[in-house]
């Protein structure tokens, strides 16, 4: 009998993913003042599949290196030993400004603030998942 459900794993891997969106969205945030930075993007349905069977995109990933002198790095390893950096992209929809850097602090502060819902959202469900086990375990007692 499993202890735990494919729920449990599908939110764990879910949790991982949005931290890793989130690291790629902070990413470009820090990098809003730099001339000729283009914004880079997490592609979350993928990583997500490829978290959920259980693959790494370690073979081929790029390194989390900065693409160009005086920009910062926008992915850092991701937890439990995944590493999405293979799903992080360069956004082709937005153009540079003046100085050619593309990074939208109102589009990157709203990506940041739905990401983080949705962050606390799987983290309640777990939770909650988490309390229903802790239910069961004491017979209904506490």
């Amino acid at each position: 009998m499993k202890l735990f459900d494919t729920t449990m794993g599908k939110l764990q891997s879910a949790l991982d993913v949005r931290l890793d969106r989130q690291n790629v969205l902070n990413g470009n945030l820090a990098n809003i003042d730099t001339p000729g930075f283009s914004p880079r993007e997490l592609d979350f349905d993928k990583a997500l599949a490829a978290a959920e069977n259980g693959k790494s995109a370690e073979s081929g990933a790029p390194v989390a290196v900065a693409s160009r002198e005086g920009f910062l790095p926008v992915n850092n390893p991701a937890p439990m030993g995944t590493d999405n950096a293979a799903f992080v992209r360069v956004s082709e929809e937005l153009q540079g400004g003046l100085d050619g850097n593309g990074v939208d602090l109102d589009k990157t502060m709203v990506e940041l603030a739905r990401n983080s819902l949705l962050y606390g959202a799987a983290a309640k469900a777990v939770g909650k998942k988490m309390a229903l086990l802790r239910y069961v375990a004491t017979d209904g007692v506490g």
